[in-house]
């Protein structure tokens, strides 16, 4: 009999954790051959996120928790779960049902039968997104998967089953700036894709703004490409050699065909586009510094403002003053 940790990271979830708790349930009886663990990481949540969640965990002792001090973020939040799964196998999914807790036993039969070491999803469909969000998000995994030297499937989830080698490789990447679909691929080992269509939340609505994705996009590509670096390269380049050009040839048309006081609109133009361009790579590299910065820093992953796991319940006969 192996035991299943469930990772559900949650902010603001209090409408969906019931619905999520019941359809686990039903999926856990009919894997009755193992056993659960449902480890929930309140990740700062300003609803009652914490308290269904304490609600839960008088109801059934397979409820587990960590509760951040605020607000630190999902990849942290996964990062907690990690560190806290006691299972021989350990689930990610979303407490919104937007990942189908159905599809967990044909998981496990891949990481415990076919050989895989983990089993993934990803979305075949987006069928209810907006279609510029939509068709963005398609080109951030064409990008990545072109400048990047790890694979990323379209429409890939965070929801997988992994078993305990798989899991210890992720907790061993300690670093501050966690981009976590990267580093499933990045840690390698064999993974089997499962395919699902797009499915609505149960309850609540979507955390994740434009704005948002686009600075998790762009975390990604500072995260597991230094491409950006090299195009800024290229551009320098390319402007130090236009710029001996027009040099040459201004000297050239002084020496042959005189002076003229003309053309300042145009100099005024490659004044601005150089400008720009300098301003351009310099932002490049702040963003690279700024992910260095955070990262010699050796701030934790995250904070827990309340523990309940099973390596925080005393076993029995544990002395509390000893």
């Amino acid at each position: 009999m192996s035991k299943i940790t469930v990772i559900v990271p949650c902010y603001n979830e209090e409408q969906s954790l019931h619905f999520f708790y019941e359809e686990m349930e039903r999926v856990a009886a009919e894997m009755k051959d193992n056993t659960f663990e449902y480890l929930f990481v309140d990740d700062g949540s300003k609803d009652n996120t914490l308290a269904c969640i304490r609600e839960l965990k008088e109801r059934d002792e397979k409820v587990r928790y960590v509760s951040f001090s605020r607000n630190f973020g999902k990849d942290a939040a996964i990062y907690a779960g990690l560190s806290h799964a006691s299972g021989d196998y350990v689930a990610i999914m979303d407490a919104d049902l937007q990942d189908p807790p159905a599809l967990l036993p044909e998981m496990y039969r891949a990481v415990t039968q076919e050989g895989y070491d983990t089993a993934a999803t990803r979305r075949v469909t987006r069928k209810g997104e907006p279609p510029i969000r939509s068709f963005f998000a398609r080109q951030f995994y064409h990008i990545m998967n072109k400048i990047s030297d790890i694979e990323m499937m379209d429409g890939a989830r965070d929801y997988r089953l992994m078993n305990r080698a798989y899991v210890d490789a992720l907790l061993s990447l300690e670093e501050y700036n966690r981009f976590s679909k990267g580093l499933f691929g990045w840690v390698g080992f064999k993974t089997k894709w499962l395919e699902f269509e797009n499915v609505e939340r149960v309850a609540g609505e979507t955390k994740w703004s434009f704005w948002k994705l686009f600075q998790y996009s762009l975390d990604g590509i500072v995260a597991f490409s230094s491409m950006p670096l090299y195009i800024v390269s290229i551009f320098g380049a390319g402007m130090c050699g236009l710029a001996l050009a027009s040099i040459i040839f201004i000297i050239v048309r002084q020496l042959f065909f005189g002076g003229s006081v003309e053309g300042w609109p145009s100099m005024a133009c490659i004044i601005i586009l150089i400008g720009g361009l300098q301003l351009l790579s310099i932002g490049i590299l702040g963003i690279y510094l700024s992910k260095a910065y955070l990262e010699v820093k050796r701030r934790p992953i995250y904070i827990a403002r309340e523990v309940y796991t099973e390596k925080s319940i005393p076993e029995p006969g544990w002395n509390q003053d000893a």
